[in-house]
């Protein structure tokens, strides 16, 4: 059985390298979009009983993971030197510096590794991540999946 649970969150960010407009500091609304599968739960009397998993807990470890730290933040590449130290100078400024540019794809591809980890922390083999959806608008998004990441 697989379980979707959708969340939003705003972010600043360039693609440094980018011959367009997405060159520019900018921002979107994000959505991201996590998918789990397991087995429905059937033992008696639990609170989950009938679920996969409760999408308040799914809900609890996205925000705690992705949507705290990147919500209005600023999504930087590491190698952006120059908006890298602009950023610092900016007293208590909440930025999130990238192994990566801060593209869609990028994006979903550190949220899946970094969902991914949290969950099998959580919950061992019982759930299992199979996909994370990260919109950067309404008609573009990025999947980051299980079989994409070979494990």
């Amino acid at each position: 059985m697989l379980i979707t649970r959708r969340l939003e969150f705003d972010a600043g960010h360039r693609i440094s390298t980018h011959a367009s407009q997405c060159r520019h500091l900018h921002g979107h609304r994000y959505v991201i979009e996590v998918t789990l599968s397991g087995n429905i739960i059937a033992e008696e009397g639990v609170p989950e009983q009938g679920m996969v998993m409760d999408f308040s807990e799914v809900k609890r470890i996205v925000r705690e993971q992705i949507v705290d730290p990147w919500d209005h933040a600023f999504l930087v590449y590491k190698n952006d030197t120059m908006v890298v130290d602009f950023l610092r100078s900016l007293e208590n400024h909440k930025t999130v510096i990238l192994d990566s540019q801060p593209t869609a794809e990028n994006l979903a591809n550190v949220a899946f590794l970094i969902l991914d980890e949290a969950f099998q922390k959580n919950y061992g083999d019982r759930l299992r991540l199979e996909r994370v959806r990260l919109y950067e608008t309404p008609n573009c998004w990025a999947d980051a999946t299980r079989a994409h990441h070979g494990i």
